[in-house]
């Protein structure tokens, strides 16, 4: 039961979220498998499953292994490209009462941009229509610039820079620039991104591991490293997200083994707007519904009416 007089909203760039509860990119797909679970309008937003210009069929080999307080992941960005994405799942999307982020990724400066740009134009289009089904885009800089070895757009800030330059240009809808942990310096790379137009940074993005298989002497993964999440990111994640909000003016979405009330009122304490929640829906499938009825009971129990009251105070 959600309790109306606790006050959980949250605004960016002029997108309302009802509470901060979004979830994550490539953890809930576009939310229909999810919302024959429970009904995902409860939820602050969602983030879409991360989406490249062309279709993509991922890593070939294992792809998720756990591990303790958490899982590594070498998924690949498997994805159904923009324009399958844009003619398939936005009909859907139009139908839901929340925020609707579309995750953006690319190989290239030219995919950024022609994906922005396709986004942008299927977003006029229902305007003039007088729908909505896109809200915000979250730019990944975490991709393999393919052009310069492979070297990930988010570790350096000045290959950063030209991709949400780029992108800020083709595209009027809100853009937040999701960073990665693996950056130079994180916090001089949300400064950039506010310098370059970006409405939002969030962070942080799995975190570089390994898991090699003793008996069979090699990596579990094809690509020998993959992605860790879950709790056992969560101090590091709550570390950068505080040090980035107190650098930038604008709104941080936090994210990194979230898996109750009480991480999503650390990562507000440390300054963030939202949250997002990833690992945990492979732990609780109904995690969306539990976290927005637990945090609810949690202000209740606390005496905070509004998560305004607590933001951003540590």
């Amino acid at each position: 039961m959600i309790n109306t007089t606790i006050d959980t909203t949250a605004t960016i760039a002029g997108v309302s979220f009802k509470n901060p509860i979004v979830m994550a990119s490539g953890t809930f797909g576009f939310g229909r498998e999810y919302g024959r679970l429970y009904d995902v309008s409860l939820l602050g937003g969602i983030s879409g499953k991360g989406l490249t210009l062309h279709a993509k069929a991922g890593n070939p080999g294992i792809r998720v292994y756990e591990t303790p307080s958490g899982m590594l992941n070498s998924v690949g960005l498997e994805n159904p490209g923009v324009e399958a994405f844009l003619a398939k799942e936005l009909p859907y999307w139009e139908t839901l009462d929340t925020a609707r982020i579309v995750n953006l990724g690319g190989n290239t400066l030219a995919d950024y941009v022609l994906g922005a740009e396709l986004i942008q134009r299927d977003a006029d289009a229902r305007l003039l229509a007088g729908t909505q089904a896109v809200d915000m885009i979250e730019l990944n800089i975490s991709c393999p610039n393919v052009k310069e070895g492979g070297i990930a757009f988010g570790v350096k800030t000045p290959a950063a820079q030209e991709v949400v330059r780029a992108v800020r240009a083709a595209t009027s809808l809100p853009l937040a620039v999701k960073l990665s942990p693996n950056a130079e310096d994180i916090a001089e790379m949300a400064v950039m991104c506010e310098a370059e137009g970006a409405d939002a940074v969030s962070l942080i993005n799995t975190i570089s591991g390994m898991k090699i298989d003793v008996r069979r002497r090699r990596s579990v993964f094809n690509n020998l490293y993959a992605g860790l999440s879950g709790p056992a990111v969560k101090p590091v994640a709550l570390r950068m997200v505080h040090q980035v909000a107190r650098r930038v003016t604008i709104p941080v979405i936090g994210m990194g083994g979230i898996t109750s009330a009480t991480d999503i009122i650390e990562f507000i304490m440390a300054g963030a707007t939202v949250i997002q929640v990833g690992t945990y829906n492979f732990m609780n499938l109904r995690a969306g519904s539990t976290l927005v009825e637990e945090l609810q009971q949690f202000m209740k129990e606390e005496n905070i009416s509004s998560l305004d009251e607590i933001r951003g105070i540590v």
